[in-house]
Order: structure tokens, then C-alpha cells, then sequence
């Protein structure tokens, strides 16, 4: 058959790099084992450019495909975009199966199904195994019924098989490397990248994040098989940065240690970056001079919260302590240290979410160029946090500069009339450009009775608004919203 991989524009910030991009290894990692099963495979990566739906259109009617797998990195805000596109691909292939798989149709199979006529399968969980399964069945007009780890109609009603075993060897199925143009794409600093992954899962049960629910348990590859492809992609494609997107690639000490001897073994200056728990730093403080010369550049760390009330109902199982620690172990081996901040907790008040802002600067030891927090919100109560925005406030000296506010972060009563193309109202000190403003954060941010809005807090704190544009800094190239759910 002839297979189009569709990686569909992505709305979020992070996907929004300047001059920068990482393929889609979502569906690359589909891809390999479609390719093996002897399909005719092409990727449209439509979130390089990004591309216009007309556009989209115009190159998937010039492949003629025999079926179209749509997919996204994994957040929910990617979902609208593949809803508007597969709609307009159904009147443009009314014939053409669409198959949809990602970790929002995994979770809300039976709502897509309903609510969007136009998607015929949808693929749950790991798609290496399942996807080949799904297009022979389509190719021999064979029951569905039979495939582990689907949703389709049934009798008109949405359907779902049981789930799919989790893969137990993933070196099993190969990477589709030769989809892509790997001279394209670029990072931390325009040299060429890719994403790849060492593990799948976490063991941890934080109580926003679904990483256990889609993957079922932690699993990795072979250490040294894994660090052998790194150096084949640097050697034979001049790949230089290579990021992870494990969960928490460092749950067995054992496991990771041998991964790093192995790179240490190839001998090659490639850049790591990826994220992991704090508390894995300071288990490993014995072993992070193999870190870095392994190639580890930067770790971005799950600290969620340093309320011990909302650490403890939220199951996270960390310590500002230990985060403060692994921040200042990361430094003494010259391993730059990021932090996510995650809000919405149902635990957490309005005025909560100010506090965390003036955390980020005051409580954490996040003044040096080395370490950033990024503050995630999710929807409040949830199981899992599958839904995420982010902005990216950089730390410098105590000046926290937010690029590009976005609106949709912020829990109703603490909105800005601003949106991302426009300033807030609360008029605070902003870029001339009109794209960055400023917030100094004191060390206690100031309450106020009733309900907080963020136009009380900027005008309450611009006394002390910094009138010069803080820019990221040149020691840390990087998006703080890969499109990964917070660290486990």
C-alpha cells in the first residue's frame, strides 16, 4: 500500500523555534516497521514550514495515498489541527482510510470517535506493531476485530479491542530514518538533531501525569545497541544533538550507567539533553563525571511544586531539598539545569499560581544562566496531564522575561485582556517590539484578598519592573516545551 505519515502543524509554542525544527520521531518510529512490512511509506512533515491546509492538500492529492496515519507529539492542543485536517482530507479522499494515533486519541478514543466521523481507526498506545496489523487488515478487507489495541465503529458505534501487550523488546522495531531529510533539521543552536528514545515509561504514580497509563511500565533499549545507533547517526548523518524523549530514561542506575560507559566506548563529541528526576541526580552524584563525558549537556528536571502539601497529594515523591541539590550537583559537572513548575492542582488557590511565579526566581536556585523553569498548566482534578501550555520565563539576575504570553495558561480571574500578539492590560515594562514583557519578581509576591487578578499582581510589583529586555541566555539554546509531558 501506499502510506502517507502525516505530522500535522503543531499549535504550541515550543514547535514554534526560530530557524529550528526536530522530526517527528512519533512517526518515524511507525514508519521503520511499515517500510519492513514492504509498504510504500512517505512522511509529510507539515509542521517544518509550518505548512498551509491548502498546501497539505495539494501534496497528500500528489502522492495518492492508499491510507493516511495522522499523528501528533502528544499533547491535546495538537488535536484541533488534526481534527481540521482530516475533515478536509475526507472530502478531498472520501475513500482513503484515515488512522489517528497519539496519547489523546488513546485516552479519548471513544469522544474522537463520536464526534469526528471523518477518522475510521484509531490506533492505542505503541503503534510499531499495531499500525502493520491495521494495513493488512485494510489491505485484505479483514476484520478489525481481531487487532489488540484499536478503536473503529462498530455497527455504527465507536468500538475498541483489547489493549496491546506493551512491546517487550524495543529494539525490535527500527527508527525510519531515511523518511526524513536529517540535513533539515536542526537545534541548540543550528546543528543537526534529532529525537530519539532510550526508554518508555516511569514507575512513579504523580497523579498529573498519564505516562504510566500509556505506557504501562517502564521498559528500555539495549544500552549499548541504543549508543551504537547514536554514533551511527553522528558518523554517517552528522547528527550532533541528540534529544531524549524518555520520561525518566535514568530509573535503573545499573542500566543507565552502562548506557553512558557505552557512549563514553564510541568516542564521539555528540550533545545529550533530555529530562529525568531530581532525585535520580543525586542518586547518581557517584557517577555524573560519566554524565558529561558522555555527552549529557542539559537535564530538565520535574521540581512540579515546592508546596510539601501539594508535592505530597500529587504523589511526586520529591523534596525542594533534593531539587535544590541536584541543580547544584548538575553545576558542579557543568550540566546546564531546567526546572518545570506545573499548575492547576485542584489543591491550589488562584493566588497560588503567583506564588509559584515568584518561587520560580526566589525559592529556587535558578539565578545563574544554567537553570530555567518552565510553568506548565493542566487542567485542574485530572488523572493525567495530557493537556499542557507553556510559556517560557528565563530566569537572569532575578528579571524573569515571558515571550510570548500566551492567554490559555492562566485559570479564569487571573487573566490578561492581552493575548499572544497583543500586551496585557496590566501594561507591564514590555520589549519595544511589543513581544516580551518584563516582570521583576521579588521574593514574596503579594497577595491579594479575594479574587488575584494578574493585572493586581503587574501592577502591584511595577515598582520594581527592569526596564531593559532580559533575553534567553546564549548558554542554553533550547525550547522549554518539547511537546513531552512533565518529567515524571
Amino acid at each position: 500500500m501506499r502510506v502517507l505519515l502525516l505530522n500535522a502543524p503543531h499549535p504550541g509554542i515550543g514547535s514554534r523555534i526560530p530557524d529550528e525544527h526536530l522530526p517527528p520521531l512519533h512517526l518515524l518510529a511507525v514508519g521503520g516497521p511499515l517500510l519492513d512490512a514492504g509498504h510504500e511509506v512517505r512522511l509529510l512533515d507539515a509542521d517544518y514550514d509550518p505548512l498551509t491546509l491548502p498546501q497539505i492538500l495539494t501534496q497528500v492529492q500528489a502522492f495518492g495515498p492508499d491510507a493516511i496515519l495522522l499523528g501528533h507529539s502528544g499533547s491535546s492542543s495538537g488535536h484541533p489541527i488534526i481534527v481540521e485536517i482530516s475533515r478536509a482530507l475526507r472530502g478531498l479522499l472520501p475513500g482513503v482510510p484515515l488512522i489517528y494515533g497519539g496519547v489523546f486519541p488513546t485516552f479519548h478514543w471513544q469522544n474522537v470517535l463520536t464526534q469526528e466521523p471523518q477518522l475510521d481507526v484509531i490506533v492505542r498506545g505503541e503503534g510499531e506493531a499495531t499500525a502493520p496489523r491495521v494495513l493488512k487488515a485494510l489491505e485484505l478487507s479483514t476484520p478489525l476485530d481481531e487487532i489488540p489495541g484499536i478503536a473503529f465503529r462498530k455497527e455504527g458505534q465507536p468500538y475498541a479491542t483489547p489493549p496491546a501487550e506493551p512491546i517487550e523488546d524495543l529494539d525490535a522495531f527500527r527508527i525510519g530514518w531515511e523518511l526524513v531529510d536529517l540535513s533539515r533539521y536542526t537545534y541548540w543552536g543550528n546543528r543537526r538533531a534529532v529525537v530519539v528514545q532510550f526508554s518508555r515509561g516511569c514507575p512513579h504514580v504523580c497523579s498529573y501525569c498519564g505516562q504510566r497509563a500509556f505506557w504501562v511500565r517502564w521498559r528500555h533499549r539495549d544500552p549499548r545497541k541504543f549508543a551504537a545507533e547514536i554514533a551511527w547517526l553522528y558518523r554517517t548523518h552528522g547528527v550532533e544533538v541528540f534529544d531524549l524523549a524518555d520520561e525518566n530514561p535514568t530509573v535503573s542506575k545499573s542500566v543507565w550507567k552502562e548506557f553512558l560507559e557505552a557512549m563514553i566506548a564510541e568516542n564521539i563529541p555528540v550533545t545529550i539533553i533530555g529530562s529525568t528526576r531530581a532525585d535520580a541526580i543525586v542518586r547518581d552524584a557517584d557517577i555524573l563525571h560519566l554524565y558529561k563525558k558522555a555527552g549529557i549537556t542539559r537535564w530538565l528536571l520535574g521540581i512540579e511544586n515546592y508546596d510539601e502539601a501539594t508535592l505530597k497529594n500529587i504523589r511526586k515523591g520529591g523534596s525542594p531539598s533534593t531539587d535544590r541539590q541536584a541543580i547544584q550537583l548538575l553545576r558542579q559537572h557543568n550540566i546546564i539545569s531546567m526546572g518545570t513548575w506545573v499548575v492547576g492542582f485542584a489543591e491550589e488557590a488562584p493566588r497560588d499560581y503567583l506564588h509559584g511565579l515568584g518561587n520560580c526566581s526566589a525559592m529556587t536556585p535558578t539565578r545563574s544562566r544554567s537553570s530555567m523553569p518552565r510553568l506548565t498548566a493542566g487542567p485542574p482534578s485530572s488523572s493525567w496531564n495530557h493537556s499542557v501550555k507553556s510559556f517560557k520565563p528565563t530566569s537572569v539576575s532575578g528579571t524573569t522575561s515571558i515571550k510570548s504570553w500566551p492567554r490559555a495558561i492562566w485559570p479564569p480571574g487571573m487573566l490578561c485582556s492581552g493575548s499572544r500578539s497583543s500586551k496585557p492590560s496590566c501594561n507591564c515594562a514590555r520589549a519595544p517590539s511589543g513581544e516580551s514583557w518584563l516582570i521583576r519578581t521579588p521574593p514574596s509576591v503579594p497577595e491579594c484578598a479575594g479574587t488575584t487578578s494578574l493585572a493586581a499582581a503587574c501592577g502591584s510589583m511595577r515598582s520594581s519592573t527592569s526596564s531593559s529586555v532580559t533575553s534567553t541566555p546564549a548558554t542554553a539554546p533550547d525550547s522549554l516545551n518539547s511537546g513531552r509531558p512533565a518529567p515524571g
